[in-house]
């Protein structure tokens, strides 16, 4: 049961973060719910790359035994950047959608928009 927990948090995480975008109403509250849903997938990823008793494979001599997966890592690294300029363009969107009808509250914005 210990082995299986990073992925009961990944799943409880994710839930959160799903939740938040689907039950707020608030564009600042649902992008920081997807921030949180990306921190899950990244949770996710480096534990499919955890190898028990694994070495970094950096070395150009590596010693025998077993390698942590170094594709998952970099797969990891490119989901943090991916989420980063996501969530930046997210909030670019909200600040103008603010500009323009004031609110940033979802029900106002469908009001406003005729």
């Amino acid at each position: 049961m210990l082995t299986q927990l990073p992925y009961l948090a990944v799943v409880l995480i994710a839930g959160i973060g799903i939740a938040t975008i689907l039950l707020k109403k608030n564009l600042i509250k649902m992008i920081m719910g997807l921030g949180v849903l990306t921190g899950s997938a990244n949770l996710f990823l480096v534990t499919l790359g955890y190898r028990d008793g694994g070495i970094a494979p950096i070395y150009t001599s590596a010693p025998e035994g077993v390698m942590v997966l170094s594709t998952v890592q970099a797969m990891t690294v490119t989901n943090i950047v991916i989420g980063f300029a996501t969530t930046a363009l997210l909030l670019a969107f909200a600040i103008m959608l603010y500009r323009k009808y004031g609110s940033v509250e979802t029900g106002d914005i469908r009001r406003l928009r005729e």
